[in-house]
């Protein structure tokens, strides 16, 4: 199973001739290859598997899933503080 992470691209740069970016998740900055999304600008939200950028997403659509990641996590939280208490 494959998961892609959506990020904000905060800085746009070439590196041995590849087009990487700087993107943001959740204020952690990662070094991302953009070669495959090429129309990227900055500030929008990439989706992110395995430090390729797979496609551009709209802000709607990165919000929804972090909301959704975030979510999940929070549940996760909740069982893992229940089970400690067993």
């Amino acid at each position: 199973m494959c998961l892609g992470i959506p990020g904000k691209v905060t800085k746009i740069y070439e590196q041995d001739s590849t087009s990487m970016a700087s993107v943001d998740f959740d204020g952690v900055e990662q070094a991302i290859c953009i070669a495959t999304t090429p129309e990227v600008v900055l500030g929008q939200y990439v989706l992110v598997h395995a430090g390729f950028a797979l496609n551009v997403l709209s802000d709607t659509e990165a919000e929804e899933t972090l909301k959704i990641l975030r979510d999940l996590q929070e549940f996760n939280n909740r069982l893992t503080e229940e089970d400690q208490t067993k």
